[in-house]
């Protein structure tokens, strides 16, 4: 029997019996505006929302990043230069302008949308790349963090980020910058999800 066995086998003999997971209360607390809170939480971590969704995606897309050479889209509505399907590896994103993205779930207390492996593809693409757009529902807002691990979008994934606004650093004094690393743009738009019947 080798170490490895000895040290598996007292594990499985000295194992604690699993016990009941305490309650966990019910935070959920209805807000008047999901939009405008998710809104504003986004803003104070430096991400953008566009609250109207333009008339012409593509050409909004063309305008906001005009210097663009490569473009992740993962959504139907936006053509860009590479599919995740194209990606071989994880690294493979890291010379990726924009990634755009969309997300069947967002949290008005946080600004945070959910990134999970079913809308990304390869993981990666939603941090890799110099610039976010991410297509969120407004239906899909809910109200806290509490909510979101209650929500099945959350529950069904088996990888999961909850992503809120770009990536920034904030040092001893509390001072943040924007980019640390990541992304250096987040910005959401407000767009409805052409669902499907029972969806």
């Amino acid at each position: 029997m080798t170490a490895r066995e000895d040290i598996l086998n007292a594990v499985r003999l000295h194992h604690p019996p699993s016990v009941e997971l305490p309650p966990v209360p019910d935070f959920h607390q209805p807000t008047d505006d999901l939009i405008d809170e998710f809104t504003a939480a986004l803003a104070r971590l430096d991400g953008k929302c566009v609250t109207v969704p333009p008339a012409d995606l593509q050409q909004w897309l063309s305008e906001t990043f005009p210097e663009a050479q490569r473009t992740c889209s993962a959504v139907p509505e936006l053509n860009g230069t590479v599919r995740p399907a194209d990606f071989h590896d994880w690294a493979a994103p890291a010379d990726v302008d924009v990634t755009i993205i969309r997300s069947r779930l967002g949290v008005a207390e946080t600004g945070s949308i959910l990134a999970t492996e079913k809308e990304l593809g390869v993981d990666t693409i939603a941090v890799l790349a110099q610039h976010l757009v991410v297509l969120l529902d407004p239906a899909d807002l809910v109200p806290n963090i509490h909510d979101a691990y209650r929500d099945r979008s959350f529950q069904d994934a088996a990888y999961a980020v909850l992503l809120s606004g770009p990536s920034g650093s904030a040092d001893i004094g509390g001072v943040t910058v924007h980019p640390a690393q990541g992304v250096t743009t987040l910005t959401v738009i407000f767009s409805p999800n052409q669902r499907q019947p029972g969806a």
